[in-house]
């Protein structure tokens, strides 16, 4: 008999701009919180993956909160690191743990600090990314972090599209108007397309409001194969993963091309399609990752994603509701987890103002480096 893997518990601190409890302590909130959810203790879990923001910090998530966390004899204890897409490998590695029976419980959980006192959460990722050999190249042409070098990115994806920045407008409007719903979300004022025109460029041609707003925050999962007194079970149908390794020289495309295969073996691993699906949560570190992963996850049928976008599509009522809290543009940026957060708020009805009715089957998908890494979950609520 194949054993099958629910989500159980969920647990989320509050999303906060101000510098305050460190990424361990926040990481006990959330564990503590999706543990009662579950209904269960520490003494309960056999399997503890953990994931950290990248970069090597002093205050980084690591295997020593097993024992700050309070969890003891544990079978699987992992620390799991593939940039945005460590969400849901870790979802991926705790349900394969669990049919084969190599942990029973596990909880999984990410947590983050990028603002300190006397600095700015940019001034902590501006060290991301860059390639070995010519950071000081790099340094010196002003791609500092991923905005520069996403900047790029929409620039080629608008060229090779015929598109123009009034679909990365389309996606950071109706974005904020999901977030208006959401007592969470950290950016929750109105946003038309004459404020979306007055925001201050960043890099050309994302403006502030195309890029996310990092935020201290946590969010933990708990994962069974055991009966439960859950109220709700959220099933995890299907996973996949895509790694396109790409060169970034001469000859290739840099950016594009890779990913629909990690939505593909989701989809299949669930017997599903993706008219099956009710609702997508996408990594959306930038506005035009949303309109890349649409196009590359194929999931605006024959209409490309900038119309789909502009003719309202992702929003509410649309056709295919995403990333229904805000996302990380106007919800809050917590890596990975900020959609699978999301998710499993709609599926279990506790959408407030935002809920999109009648919603069981969700796309959460994520994605590490400059679309180096794609994940995929299917996410069910259980009957």
């Amino acid at each position: 008999m194949t054993v099958t893997a629910d989500l159980v518990g969920f647990g989320m601190t509050a999303m906060s701009l101000r510098a305050g409890p460190t990424p361990v302590q926040l990481a006990c909130q959330a564990a503590a919180a999706a543990l009662a959810d579950a209904g269960i203790g520490p003494g309960d879990v056999d399997g503890l993956l953990v994931g950290s923001s990248q970069g090597v910090r002093p205050d980084r998530l690591g295997v020593a909160f097993a024992a700050q966390g309070g969890f003891a004899d544990l079978r699987l204890l992992e620390h799991v690191e593939i940039k945005g897409a460590t969400t849901i490998a870790m979802i991926q590695r705790a349900t394969h743990a669990i049919a084969a029976a190599e942990a029973s419980t596990v909880v999984c959980v990410f947590a983050d600090a990028p603002v300190v006192a006397g600095k700015g959460a940019g001034s902590t990722y501006a060290h991301s990314g860059g390639n070995t050999g010519v950071r000081g190249l790099e340094r010196a042409s002003g791609l500092l972090g991923s905005v520069p070098t996403y900047a790029l990115l929409a620039q080629r994806w608008l060229h090779i599209t015929g598109s123009s920045t009034d679909d990365l407008c389309a996606v950071a409007t109706q974005a904020r108007t999901w977030a208006m719903g959401n007592p969470d979300a950290v950016n929750r004022e109105p946003l038309d397309a004459d404020g979306y025109a007055a925001s201050p460029m960043v890099a050309e041609p994302l403006r502030r409001v195309d890029c996310a707003r990092p935020v201290n925050g946590a969010v933990a999962v708990v994962l069974t194969g055991r009966p439960s007194t859950a109220t709700v079970r959220l099933r995890i149908r299907g996973t996949g993963r895509h790694h396109p390794v790409r060169r970034r020289r001469s000859g290739a495309e840099s950016w594009f091309g890779g990913g629909v295969r990690a939505v593909d073996d989701a989809l299949t691993h669930a017997g599903l399609t993706r008219t099956d699906l009710d609702i997508a949560e996408l990594y959306d570190p930038f506005s035009i990752v949303t309109l890349v992963l649409l196009d590359e996850y194929r999931l605006t049928g024959d209409t490309p994603a900038g119309a789909f976008v502009r003719a309202g599509q992702i929003g509410p009522g649309g056709l295919l509701p995403t990333n229904t809290g805000g996302g990380q543009l106007s919800g809050f940026y917590l890596q990975g987890m900020t959609p699978l957060a999301e998710a499993i708020t709609q599926l279990r009805g506790a959408g407030g103002e935002r809920q999109v009715p009648g919603a069981t089957t969700a796309l959460v998908a994520g994605i590490g480096g400059r679309l180096d890494h794609h994940a995929a979950l299917i996410l069910e609520r259980a009957a």
